[in-house]
C-alpha cells in the first residue's frame, strides 16, 4: 500500500494496472486477429469505425479514443492500400469521409470473422452476466476518468 494513498486509492491503482494489462493484451490479439487480412489493430479499428457510418477522422478519434492526428495517419495508410476512399462530406467541406472500399469491406468481414469465433470462447469462459457487470465497471471508470482533472506538477 502506498501510504500517500487511500484503500479505495489502492484499490482503484490496481483496477487501472489490471486494465491497462488487458490493454495490451487485447492489442497483441487484435493484431493477431488483424494479420491474416494483412492488417494491425489500429487499421481495423479505423476500418470498423468506417464501416460503422460515415464519418470523418476527427469523428471516428473521438468515438475511438484517439487523436485525430492517429487515426489521419492510419486512414491515409488505408487510403494508400485502396481499403478506404475518402467522400465529400456535406456538413464540412475540408473534413472528408471515409468510406470503405469493397477490399476494405472484405479484409474487414475476414477480421470479423475471426473475431467472432475468439470473442465467443472467451465469452463462453466469462460468462454473459460477469461480463456485463464488468463493462457497467469500466464504463462507470472511463467516465469517471474523464471527468477528474490530473493533478499539475
Amino acid at each position: 500500500m502506498n501510504p500517500d494513498r487511500t484503500p479505495a486509492g489502492d484499490a482503484f491503482a490496481t483496477f487501472a494496472i489490471s486494465v491497462l494489462r488487458l490493454a495490451g493484451h487485447l492489442q497483441n490479439a487484435g493484431d493477431a486477429l488483424a494479420k491474416p487480412a494483412g492488417q494491425t489493430s489500429a487499421r481495423w479499428q479505423v476500418l470498423a469505425a468506417a464501416d460503422h457510418a460515415p464519418m470523418s477522422v476527427a469523428d471516428a478519434g473521438r468515438a475511438l479514443g484517439m487523436t485525430r492526428q492517429g487515426v489521419q495517419r492510419v486512414a491515409d495508410l488505408l487510403e494508400r492500400d485502396g481499403l478506404i476512399a475518402y467522400a465529400d462530406n456535406p456538413a464540412h467541406q475540408r473534413a472528408k469521409l471515409m468510406a470503405l472500399t469493397e477490399t476494405g469491406k472484405t479484409a474487414l468481414e475476414t477480421i470479423q470473422a475471426r473475431q467472432a469465433v475468439w470473442a465467443n470462447a472467451l465469452g463462453e469462459i466469462l460468462g454473459k452476466k460477469e461480463i456485463a457487470e464488468a463493462t457497467q465497471t469500466v464504463m462507470a471508470a472511463l467516465q469517471a476518468v474523464e471527468k477528474q482533472s490530473v493533478p499539475e506538477g
